[in-house]
């Protein structure tokens, strides 16, 4: 059965590079390029072409023109596809294009394709559960990822609470990222154990974007209101359940042979001094101070980043999608005891990080 499997995925994949050469070249048509697609996300599920995704990753970096036929011919083939090993390949193409540095990858938004509801087609769905829960979790975490990347760029106020929403959306996003992995047996597979590797090097970057923000934010939390000091605390009693989440979801990838999981430094725990400094700042506030602003970012406590409402305040109204307008300076700061223990993100293990991810871009 396996072996049909693969003449027939290896079928198609000819069929498709045919039809790439014949296409025309315009705005939205490069045969070239889309060849390299086809070959980056085979239905070979034994390896990865990395061959064909840096040349993918070359031509987003080399000229932003070159996103319109990119977005079109993987959308195309992941809107066609029943096969979780071509739709695998392309969530992990796609990730790769997001750590481009070019404001091009910032520009797409929400994913043009949904493998939200993906279900493979060429096997029994007993035998496949594990496999789509993997790629819906990955698509979910990709989507909003691209959400906060667009948002991000229009992003010009630098104030702590703006900061603070950007933790809470980096939480957010660190909770999706901990959805994903290998739920059956069957699934330790190379092209799963690789696109776990990927999961892990972006768990770490985003991991201590956190770690750094809070750090920042403790350093001034003495000149901020109520609001802001309620918020932070927010952040760091979430930061605690994190940690204990990640120490149990390495666990995991360590047992399931995860190689990027297998030397990991330990993770940063907060200190119960500083959520207890936090609670002492709140309860000093008198009951009748009155704060310009009642903030509500996009992440709320059940962790559904797209529950939009508005906002109502004393002075003016706050809409939801101006809230998760974010980013994050590039300054220097003083080192605080909680910002020694940060991981930063050049201790991860590296293997094969330069061949999916080129570079990575901060949120």
């Amino acid at each position: 059965m396996k072996l049909w499997l693969r003449a027939a995925g290896a079928l198609k994949d000819r069929t498709s590079l045919l039809v790439a050469n014949l296409s025309p070249k315009g705005s939205y048509r490069n045969p070239d390029l889309e060849t390299a697609i086809i070959k980056a996300t085979s239905h070979n599920d034994s390896y990865v072409d990395y061959k064909n995704t840096q040349r993918v990753f070359a031509w987003v970096r080399a000229s932003p023109v070159s996103m319109k036929p990119l977005i079109y011919a993987l959308t195309t083939r992941m809107e066609k596809t029943q096969s979780w090993v071509v739709a695998l390949k392309g969530l992990m193409l796609m990730h790769g294009v997001f750590c481009c540095k070019t404001q091009a990858v910032l520009r797409i938004g929400k994913l043009p394709f949904d493998l939200s509801n993906f279900t493979d087609g060429h096997s029994k769905p007993r035998k496949m559960w594990g496999f789509n829960t993997f790629i819906r979790c990955y698509y979910s975490f990709l989507d909003q990822r691209s959400m906060l990347l667009y948002h991000q760029r229009k992003q010009t106020e630098d104030s702590i609470l703006q900061e603070l929403i950007k933790l809470k959306n980096l939480q957010c996003l660190l909770d999706l990222l901990l959805q994903i992995k290998p739920l059956n047996k069957n699934m330790r597979q190379t092209l799963i154990l690789d696109a776990m590797d990927c999961v892990i090097i972006e768990i770490f970057d985003i991991y201590s974007k956190i770690c750094n923000g809070i750090a920042k934010i403790l350093l001034s939390i003495y000149s901020v209101g109520k609001t802001e000091a309620s918020m932070a605390l927010r952040v760091l009693q979430k930061a605690v359940r994190q940690g204990e989440d990640l120490a149990l979801y390495f666990d995991f990838c360590r047992d399931f042979g995860v190689f990027n999981a297998m030397e990991v430094p330990q993770v940063t725990n907060i200190s119960e001094e500083d959520i207890r400094e936090l609670e002492r700042i709140i309860n000093g506030f008198s009951d009748d101070t009155k704060e310009d602003v009642v903030i509500s970012t996009i992440v709320e406590e059940d962790n559904k980043p797209n529950n939009l409402k508005t906002i109502i305040t004393e002075k003016w109204e706050v809409f939801e999608d101006d809230l998760k307008i974010f980013n994050e300076r590039n300054e220097n700061i003083a080192e605080t005891p909680f910002q020694k223990n940060c991981v930063p993100l050049d201790l991860v293990p590296v293997h094969k990080r330069h061949d999916i991810f080129p570079d990575l871009i901060s949120f």
